[in-house]
């Protein structure tokens, strides 16, 4: 197993949990999402609400691996799995009648990872 350097216990676990689902379900989106963490905060992605808005369409699911933050308007409801989501940021998806949800609940409803959009 790859040498996590990361410290923070939740994030471990995450990566963990992502690395296995990615086995099990035989879904390469989990492995790359975990690898993708497991990399330096610094190199993580920090992604903008225009940035998502300007790569989605209605309806669809996005995968960030790093933290969301609230520059831009969000126009049309999305489900966005991430890290970190700012105040500002889950307030604006919320308001645009899009979900925040955590990656083990996405995991849990689409296990094989299809029509996910991973943005950062």
């Amino acid at each position: 197993m790859k040498k996590v350097k990361t410290t923070n216990p939740e994030l471990i676990e995450l990566i963990r949990f992502l690395r296995k689902q990615g086995r099990e379900n035989k879904a390469d989106i989990w492995r790359d999402v975990a690898e993708r963490l497991a990399k330096p905060r610094r190199i993580r992605a920090a992604v903008n609400l225009s940035r998502i808005n300007r790569y989605t369409e209605e309806n669809e699911t996005v995968v960030v691996p790093g933290k969301v933050l609230s520059t831009g308007e969000i126009t049309h409801p999305i489900t966005v799995a991430a890290v970190a989501f700012s105040e500002k940021a889950k307030a604006k998806i919320d308001a645009a009648r899009g979900k925040c949800v955590p990656f083990s609940d996405l995991v849990k409803r689409n296990p094989k990872g299809s029509n996910i959009k991973i943005i950062g």
